[in-house]
């Protein structure tokens, strides 16, 4: 499991040395706790990077790494999984949120035609700013408590493997020792 995350992650260095994340955390990026590969760490980074994912607004990295900061968390997972919301999925995600805010708060949602634009963001925002945030709120921390869980269940099911394969290991090195034993005291 560790193997399999490591891989896809960035380096301590690479983050600690990062201009932006250096700038605006300085030293706090030192501690190599953040950089742990654990049960707790990483599901604390998966419920803090889910969380941030849903969350509409820019530059969700920062906050991500703040809590990962000060949860403990391991950094560049809460970072890296914050990017599940990017220019491609923003769009079907916020428009779900915004339906499940809406169906909380008993409103019609209301049809829009998105615009990237200023002026659809001053005049349409004020439409569909509560529900939207509603939403984000309950389904990022939906989203957040079921991937949590989820590592915390494949996890443990990791160690669970682990530790039989280990077991049957021993187990097949003591039966072989002893047929070897078994074989060198038979008198010929």
């Amino acid at each position: 499991m560790k193997k399999f995350i490591r891989r896809y992650l960035p380096e301590h260095k690479t983050i600690r040395e990062h201009r932006h994340l250096n700038r605006i955390f300085g030293t706090l990026l030192h501690d190599p706790d953040l950089f742990h590969l654990n049960r707790r760490s990483v599901t604390r980074a998966t419920f803090i990077g889910l969380f941030w994912a849903f969350m509409p607004m820019p530059f969700q990295m920062i906050p991500a790494a703040a809590c990962a900061i000060g949860f403990r968390a391991n950094l560049p997972l809460a970072v890296v999984l914050v990017w599940i919301s990017n220019p491609v999925t923003i769009p079907p995600l916020f428009y779900f949120c915004y339906e499940v805010g809406s169906w909380i708060l008993g409103r019609e949602p209301v049809a829009l035609a998105f615009e990237l634009t200023w002026d659809w963001l001053a005049t349409e925002l004020e439409l569909v700013w509560q529900p939207l945030l509603l939403g984000s709120v309950v389904v990022g921390l939906v989203a957040a408590a079921a991937g949590a869980a989820a590592v915390r269940f494949a996890w443990r099911l990791h160690v669970i493997r682990f530790v039989r394969r280990k077991k049957a290991e021993r187990a097949a090195r003591h039966k072989a020792r002893s047929v070897a034993r078994a074989t060198r005291r038979r008198p010929e």
